[in-house]
């Protein structure tokens, strides 16, 4: 098994479950993930907890993609945040889980007040008879990979396209379909404004990405912030499906972001406006079409 919070599920921890999932062979059971829902951090420190990148749900089939067999979703309360880095491993890893080995990565801790690190998890681990594997984490562009570099890079800069150089699959986020201004559609762009996203925003601009209906992808342009052109300053989330016809209200609507295409500005005029918009369209269609094509 292996415990942690997978936030975002990077390449770091598809070394984590690589290395898991050959534990795993060699002991003759399953590959378990244990995880948190919420974050302790969102109970133990709730104005520090930053938005999370995948939702429990989408973590899971981040991880089943992976080779995971299990996933054990933990509900976090006060009790198991009081347990101590001895009662978390006795209770759960050994008496609850049977963990015959144990895969983590260097910077683990666990127990109250993050008592326990990898030196304590060695010490628990060799005198119980359990085998343990700490990973390396990973480097890509000479920085570690992280869920904190991932979440800056996507929510401070928009650069989505680094991002899912980390990631394990491009950031998705979800949202409710919701009734928005209409002005799309007076301009021949209608769009499906999404309400309720529970993960981290992306900053604000314009970004080329796929629309997930029925679990099929759909090339989709997609504006976060205001409407500048129309004296708007409230920030919305604005999906254009590319060609799509039918009603979306009320639809629940997953989004991939593959790549940043403009900042946010105003234009003089609707039909500099919509000359942009064209623009911007055709290219999110090239980039969505070349990524399902590719994968690039």
């Amino acid at each position: 098994m292996a415990v942690g919070n997978f936030d975002g599920v990077h390449r770091g921890h598809a070394n984590i479950v690589a290395q898991l999932l050959a534990r795993a062979q060699e002991v003759g059971g399953p590959a378990v993930v244990f995880t948190f829902d919420p974050h302790p951090v969102r109970l133990l420190r709730p104005l520090q907890c930053p938005p999370p990148l995948t939702w429990t749900e989408r973590k899971a089939e981040l991880l089943a993609k992976l080779g995971v067999d299990w996933i054990v979703s933990y509900p976090t309360d006060q009790r198991m945040l009081s347990l101590t880095a001895r009662q978390f491993f006795d209770e759960i890893i050994s008496e609850s889980l049977g963990a015959r080995a144990i895969v983590e990565g260097p910077n683990f801790y666990f127990g109250k007040n993050r008592e326990g690190n990898v030196d304590t998890l060695r010490e628990f681990t060799t005198a119980a008879g359990v085998s343990l594997d700490i990973v390396e984490p990973v480097e890509i562009e000479g920085e570690l990979v992280s869920s904190s570099r991932i979440r800056s890079l996507i929510g401070a800069y928009g650069d989505v396209s680094t991002a899912r150089r980390l990631l394990t699959q491009p950031y998705r986020l979800r949202g409710l379909v919701t009734h928005g201004a209409g002005r799309g559609a007076t301009i021949g762009v209608p769009t499906a404004n999404l309400a309720g996203i529970d993960t981290l925003l992306p900053s604000p601009g314009v970004y080329a990405g796929l629309a997930w209906l029925d679990k099929l992808p759909w090339q989709a342009a997609i504006n976060i912030g205001p409407n500048p052109t129309f004296g708007e300053s409230v920030p919305k989330v604005e999906v254009h499906l590319i060609g799509w016809k039918k009603p979306l209200y009320g639809a629940a609507l997953e989004v991939d972001f593959l790549t940043r295409l403009r900042e946010i500005q105003p234009f003089g005029s609707v039909d500099l406006l919509k000359a942009q918009l064209k623009h911007d369209i055709e290219r999110a269609n090239e980039l969505a079409c070349a990524y399902l094509t590719t994968g690039e």
